[in-house]
């Protein structure tokens, strides 16, 4: 009898989590119980699993529809980075970012530092964070998202791209300086970020100094203008290291000499 009232209330449950749409915790249920039963759980430790797996799940669940609407070219997160490689980052300053206030009040976040040294995995990571907490992320390089808005613009339909750029909540922009830009598309990402400007969070990448923007942009005056407006309210994280890139490749390299070394040692 007693079995029996256990599997009904069993039942129950599983009928009162299908009812309010948490499939995370109706997969884990047997699990979380049968820990119940042998004394491995106590029901406040059950309870706070069953949660943290319906979390889970629609975490996975935003994360997978962020990287479809995005266009993240993959998934970097916080607990990816190798901070030991870049001590010139300050930790905190990183995990502050994490937990996202800066998104809230609008504001920006800009990388700064040589190829390879994590800068666009850091503001992958914050995208990823911001998409994992229900937030719209939106990402895009700078040279992609002037030919976005030039096209939009050559197809009469500029109006509407830029509304749709502004309305992310965070815009990720990456490889600032990588290439140089035409007036043309300069004057368009500068609209686009004075749309952005005090209503949304942007996070940008570039290897370039500020004092170097005008030359990326081909004009210091615009470009002056660029910056005032995205320091306003911003944090800057200066990078200063090695490429990560560079160390795997150098790694490479002395994983192949190594045999040459040791033979010459033996001949």
């Amino acid at each position: 009898m007693k079995a029996a009232a256990k599997r009904s209330r069993r039942d129950t449950i599983r009928a009162q989590l299908a009812d309010l749409k948490m499939p995370g915790a109706l997969e884990a249920l047997d699990e979380v119980l049968s820990g119940v039963d042998g004394g491995g759980l106590t029901p406040t430790e059950a309870i706070e699993t069953l949660l943290g797996a319906q979390i889970t799940l629609r975490n996975n669940r935003r994360l997978q529809a962020a990287m479809r609407s995005s266009r993240l070219p993959a998934v970097k997160t916080l607990a990816d980075f190798d901070f030991s490689f870049q001590p010139s980052i300050k930790r905190e300053q990183i995990d502050s970012l994490h937990e996202l206030g800066f998104v809230e009040r609008k504001e920006n976040v800009i990388f700064l530092g040589p190829l390879g040294v994590g800068k666009t995995h850091l503001a992958i990571s914050l995208a990823i964070a911001s998409a994992e907490s229900g937030r719209r992320v939106y990402y895009g390089t700078l040279a992609d998202l002037i030919t976005s808005l030039e096209e939009a613009q050559a197809a009469g339909t500029l109006k509407q791209r830029l509304k749709v750029l502004t309305h992310p909540s965070l815009l990720v922009v990456d490889e600032i300086g990588y290439l140089p830009v035409a007036p043309t598309g300069a004057m368009l990402f500068f609209q686009l970020m004075s749309r952005r400007y005090e209503r949304a969070s942007t996070v940008l990448t570039s290897n370039k100094p500020f004092e170097e923007w005008g030359d990326v942009f081909g004009d210091d005056v615009m470009a002056a203008a660029l910056i005032d407006r995205l320091l306003h309210h911003c944090h800057i994280v200066n990078i200063r290291g090695n490429s990560y890139r560079m160390r795997q490749h150098s790694e490479l390299w002395q994983a192949l000499q190594t045999p040459d070394l040791e033979e010459a040692k033996t001949t």
